[in-house]
C-alpha cells in the first residue's frame, strides 16, 4: 500500500510517518519549555488536539460529503468555532461574540462569489476545505486586528481623550488612533501572496499536485484561494476596526486596569470637595 501511494504521488501513512509527527511535536514542546517564552503544555495540548480533531474529521467527511445539508451544517460548525476562538482571543467579556460578525462579513461575500460563479465544483469534498481555509484566514485576521486595536487604544488613551477635547466624536477619536495599526493584521496575507511560488508552496497547491492535478490546474486553484483570502481578511479587518471604534468590542474592566473604551463611556467630571468657606 505504501509503495502504491508513493508511486501515485501521495504521502503513505506508515508507522514511520506517525513516529516522525510525534518526534516533531516533542521537539516543539521541548524548545518552548527550554526557552520559557510560552507554555509548553499549550504546545503539547495543541498538537494532541490536532491529532484527535483531524482523526474525527477524516472519519466524518466521508459521510458528510454525501449529503448537501450536512455539508452546510459542517461549514456552520466551523464558523461557530472560529467565532468563539477569535472572540475569546480578543476579549473575555460578553462582547466576544461580535468577532463572529467580522468573520461572517469577510467570508460571506467571497463564498457568494464562489457559488454564483460556479468556478469550483459544488460538492462537499471541494467546498468544505475551501470555505474552511477562508474561515481560518478570517479568524486569524480578526484576532490580530481585534487585539492590536484594543491594545493600541488602551496604551494611547490619553491621545484619545485629547482628540475628544478637540471636538471629535467617540468613534472618530478611536478611529484616528486605531486605524494605523490595523494594517498589521493584513501583513500575513500580504506576505503569503507576495512570496507564493518563490518562497512557499501553499497547501492547496501541493495537495492538488499530490492528488494528480497538473501544475497549471494546481496553480489556478491556489491563486483563487490566495486572492479570496486577501478579500476575506481585508473585509474582516475593516469590520473589526469599525466594531472596535464604535465600542461594540471591548475588554473586561478590572480594578487595576480600566480599558480606554470603559473610560470613554464612563467619563465623569469629578465633584469639587467642599472647602471650609463653603460649609
Amino acid at each position: 500500500m505504501a509503495t502504491t501511494a508513493a508511486r501515485a504521488g501521495a504521502i503513505p501513512v506508515t508507522p514511520t510517518l506517525l513516529i516522525s509527527i510525534g518526534v516533531l511535536l516533542l521537539i516543539a514542546t521541548g524548545v518552548v519549555a527550554f526557552g520559557r517564552y510560552a507554555s509548553w503544555r499549550a504546545v503539547l495540548t495543541a498538537g494532541v488536539r490536532a491529532v484527535a480533531q483531524l482523526l474525527v474529521v477524516s472519519l466524518l467527511i466521508t459521510q458528510i460529503v454525501r449529503v448537501e445539508a450536512l455539508t452546510g451544517l459542517f461549514v456552520f460548525v466551523m464558523f461557530a468555532i472560529a467565532a468563539r476562538t477569535s472572540g475569546r482571543r480578543i476579549t473575555a467579556d460578553h462582547t466576544w461574540w461580535r468577532a463572529g460578525l467580522s468573520i461572517a462579513a469577510g467570508v460571506g461575500p467571497v463564498v457568494a462569489v464562489i457559488l454564483a460563479s460556479g468556478a469550483v465544483p459544488m460538492t462537499g469534498l471541494v467546498l468544505i476545505p475551501l470555505v474552511g481555509q477562508l474561515i481560518g484566514g478570517a479568524l486569524t485576521a480578526t484576532s490580530i486586528a481585534g487585539r492590536r486595536l484594543l491594545d493600541e487604544l488602551e496604551q494611547r488613551h490619553g491621545e484619545v481623550e485629547a482628540a475628544l477635547s478637540l471636538g471629535l466624536t467617540d468613534t472618530e477619536a478611536r478611529l484616528e488612533i486605531a486605524r494605523p495599526v490595523a494594517s498589521a493584521a493584513l501583513s500575513p496575507a500580504l506576505d503569503q501572496t507576495r512570496t507564493v511560488g518563490t518562497v512557499t508552496l501553499p497547501g492547496a497547491f501541493v495537495g492538488m499536485l499530490l492528488g494528480g492535478a497538473t501544475p497549471i490546474q494546481a496553480g489556478a486553484v491556489q491563486l483563487f484561494v490566495l486572492i479570496g483570502l486577501l478579500a476575506v481578511e481585508a473585509i474582516a479587518i475593516q469590520t473589526t476596526l469599525i466594531i472596535v471604534a464604535r465600542g461594540h468590542l471591548t475588554r473586561t474592566v478590572t480594578t487595576t486596569s480600566r480599558p480606554v473604551l470603559w473610560l470613554l463611556h464612563n467619563r465623569r467630571i469629578p465633584k469639587e470637595k467642599p472647602t471650609d468657606d463653603n460649609k
